[in-house]
């Protein structure tokens, strides 16, 4: 009969491993597809509820929104409740918010299903990272957080086929119907209501999956429950291992309560609390300045924007997704290796280029086109406009297809119209909704000009690659290790959430004024912020982060007191 040394992990032990990592896994996918399964889906939800380029912005943001709320609320009530507990809480947030999506007549149920959805995923974030940290080793606590990152990337590539797999669906029945206008609208409801319906499995396999976990040592030692801890910690390590960082927590404990009883309960405004969580603050609200959850939700429009078919676009969001899934693997390959900082710095420097090259050409593209405004304002007869889109109406001062996008609304909220001038009937008509039949039509801005060619869209489509393979590599990988290896043990789930609530809030609203900046600057006003915030990102990875590979929570929070020699920054390398 085999044994085992007390260093080797036993069999039940690699196989419970395996379990934890899978479910937690599982929470990364489901992140994942609350972030990318809406890209497609914008394809059709226009087209079957009535939406104004503002509500179409609050739907893509309000899963950014609900996880901007809950991320605060998640960390306490994990401190409360139990790592566990909240993981299950999740799953059946995440079950329900689909029900409601999928039943959706308006904008109202729609966009509080999203914000449910949201809720979700604010409760993951801040949970399953938490709960990997607590329970992995050091030697292996930097691949298994990064699977949560690689899962995340694989439910965006998972959102992004099956977006692929019902717009060729819903395209294949478009062009069936022959011009029926009842046939079309049904196959466009089918299309994006069974993206969001068939996203339901993975979730309820998570929420089945947290109920055969265990809690987490850390949270089990904090609560007067050391034999349970160690119990905890004997299940996912070696004997040794689990003794040594059992006994690291007792040593840890005892010097906390030896300062404690000198300096009443401990001021949380000691450098070892406050430097990591300014830390974790910044580099987690520059994750989002880069604006990766804004590019990745409306991917298929900035493709469709840069000159694609939406076929093209459809294809050139599953190749960037993927490719981003595959870098990631790369980043889980190297991070315990290469460690946390070089990772993050070579990553925030292709983001930049990446960024500022798509910024030049939606510029280059942009700046052709000319206000076409009073044109535009003339043609409005009886609060409606028809306007043919062709050289007779504009002139012919460059040949190829011209499009004409325009602005507008009635009343309250404002609306984007776009037409080819090689459309089969290239001719633009604005009337009033049934809801606001009274109020007179606003032309905020129209523009006139080239359509980028196929070229231009393939060009963007590859600084994009390179702008989602730098992330996945860096901060991808990096963010959610660094956020729960940087909060000292009393702090870590408030200091979380905290953080998670900044990286949420920013991404909501970077989410919510895309389409109305996009619309009325252009696209390279928002790829050209976005490069400026990553430059401080950069900075921030080279000039300030401690290395932290190889070291355990203990040790790391013992840093951060001045206590330990073993980690480098950039002062001090």
């Amino acid at each position: 009969m085999p044994t085992t040394t007390p260093t080797e992990k036993t069999p039940n032990t690699v196989r419970y491993e395996r379990f934890l990592i899978f479910v937690a896994g599982l929470g990364g996918l489901l992140y994942g597809i609350d972030v990318g399964i809406i890209a497609a889906a914008l394809l059709y939800l226009n087209k079957t509820i009535n939406l104004t380029v503002e509500q179409t912005s609050f739907i893509v943001a309000a899963v950014l929104g609900g996880g901007m709320c809950s991320s605060l609320v998640a960390g306490m009530l994990a401190d409360w409740l139990g790592r566990k507990k909240m993981m299950i809480i999740s799953g059946l947030l995440f079950v329900a918010s689909v029900g409601l999506i999928v039943i959706s007549q308006g904008f109202v149920p729609l966009f509080l299903g999203r914000l449910l959805q949201g809720l979700s995923g604010g409760v993951i974030a801040v949970v399953v990272p938490l709960y990997l940290a607590e329970c992995l080793g050091p030697n292996n606590r930097g691949k298994g957080t990064a699977i949560f990152q690689f899962m995340l990337t694989f439910g965006i590539v998972l959102a992004a086929l099956t977006g692929w797999f019902y717009t060729r669906g819903a395209e294949s029945a478009i062009t069936a119907a022959a011009g029926n206008s009842a046939l079309i609208l049904v196959a466009e409801n089918h299309a994006w209501r069974g993206m969001f319906l068939s996203i339901v499995y993975p979730g309820l396999v998570f929420f089945v999956g947290s109920f055969f976990l265990s809690e987490t040592p850390r949270w089990l030692f904090r609560h007067g429950r050391p034999e349970d801890a160690l119990t905890a910690l004997r299940r996912s390590s070696p004997e040794e291992e689990a003794q040594r960082q059992f006994y690291e927590m007792q040593a840890l404990a005892q010097e906390n309560e030896r300062v404690a009883g000198a300096h009443g309960t401990g001021s949380l405004l000691q450098r070892k609390y406050v430097v990591p969580f300014i830390l974790a603050c910044v580099i987690l609200s520059c994750n989002q300045t880069t604006g990766i959850n804004s590019i990745l939700p409306f991917l298929v429009i900035i493709l469709k924007q840069a000159g694609m078919t939406v076929s093209h676009a459809t294809e050139g969001d599953v190749v960037v997704k993927v490719l981003q899934c595959a870098m990631t693997l790369v980043g889980i390959a190297l991070v315990d290796r290469k460690g946390r900082r070089f990772l993050l710095k070579l990553g925030t420097g292709g983001i930049v280029v990446a960024l500022g090259a798509v910024a030049i050409i939606f510029h280059a593209s942009e700046a052709q086109r000319t206000d076409v405004k009073a044109q535009v304002e003339h043609a409005v007869h009886g609060n409606v406009l028809d306007l043919r889109v062709d050289e007779s109406t504009f002139g012919q001062e460059q040949a190829g297809a011209k499009v004409l996008t325009v602005l507008y609304s009635y009343g309250k909220g404002d609306k984007l119209a776009t037409v080819l001038s090689a459309d089969e009937e290239p001719v633009l008509h604005i009337s009033p909704d049934p809801d606001a039949a009274s109020a007179p039509l606003a032309i905020e801005r129209a523009l006139y000009g080239p359509v980028p060619t196929e070229t231009t869209g393939w060009l963007v489509t590859a600084c994009l690659c390179l702008f989602i393979a730098s992330y996945a590599l860096g901060p991808g990988v990096v963010v959610w290790l660094m956020l729960s290896e940087l909060m000292p043990t009393r702090i870590r789930s408030v200091g979380m959430g905290i953080a998670l609530l900044l990286n949420q809030g920013v991404s909501a609203l970077i989410a919510a004024v895309f389409l109305p900046v996009a619309g009325r600057f252009g696209y390279y006003a928002m790829f050209a912020f976005w490069a400026a915030c990553t430059v401080i990102y950069f900075l921030t990875a080279a000039l300030f982060l401690p290395e932290t590979k190889g070291k355990t929570l203990e040790e790391i929070e013992q840093h951060f007191e001045g206590k330990s020699e073993g980690l480098q920054t950039a002062g001090s390398a």
